[in-house]
């Protein structure tokens, strides 16, 4: 049990009390000086706040631990549930009897087996034909799509360097877009020349026309008839 606070007044009467009291009284100390001094110190509140917070950690710690209990617990249930356990033990038992009945059936099995089935019949009970339905649905699909899933397995083995292929096809054929770019550019170019010479055409033949018509060849000089003469006649 704490013990009574020697310096608070209303503690039972004491020499200490009676002296604080006349020191009260006098005017030496206030009220509210005694008052600070009741206070407790900072530093134990300090302590008590970092043991609650010890405290609540130790708690939260606690809590977590059951949480991953309870999630280990979820994902074990189908494992060491008694409901699942029944479940499974009765569906090894179903398991085992069909076994022993083929194990018993063996040698008219492998007789059987042993004969070709074309064109025969074979019995499947009344529940399982839903189920006979869709599986020969799917084995359609499946025999449809059988060669491309060959092709498929077979070029497994070469998609590395099927993929190199198609990217040097992808290059070449982007230097050929921008190759038919800059011919498509060039044929556009040639056509509007080819215009503009055409253009220029019909005024350069009216150009020769008026020259034909106004020029006038000069006459050869029979000055060289003449010199050919003399020079047969030597």
């Amino acid at each position: 049990m704490a013990s009574a606070n020697p310096w608070d007044p209303a503690s039972a009467p004491n020499a200490a009390r009676l002296l604080l009291g006349h020191f009260v009284t006098s005017g030496m100390v206030t009220q509210e000086m005694l008052n600070i001094s009741k206070k407790p110190a900072s530093c134990f509140v300090k302590f008590s706040r970092l043991q609650q917070i010890t405290d609540n950690q130790a708690e939260i710690n606690q809590k977590n631990l059951e949480i991953e209990l309870l999630r280990l617990e979820k994902d074990t249930a189908d494992i060491v549930h008694p409901s699942s356990l029944a479940q499974k033990c009765q569906t090894l038992q179903s398991m085992n009897n069909h076994l022993e009945a083929v194990l018993k059936e063996k040698r008219s099995l492998r007789q059987r087996l042993l004969k070709p089935m074309c064109q025969e019949n074979l019995p499947i009970e009344a529940i399982y034909h839903r189920y006979m339905v869709h599986l020969l649905e799917l084995a359609v699909t499946f025999i449809e799509k059988l060669e491309m899933h060959i092709e498929t397995i077979r070029n497994i083995p070469h998609l590395d360097a099927n993929l190199k292929k198609m990217s040097k096809a992808l290059a070449k054929m982007d230097i050929l877009v921008t190759e038919t770019e800059e011919l498509a550019e060039n044929i556009l170019k040639w056509r509007e020349q080819q215009k503009e010479v055409s253009s220029c055409i019909p005024k350069i033949l009216a150009e020769e026309n008026y020259l034909h018509k106004h020029i006038i060849t000069p006459p050869v000089p029979c000055t060289s008839k003449v010199h050919v003469h003399t020079i047969n006649g030597k």
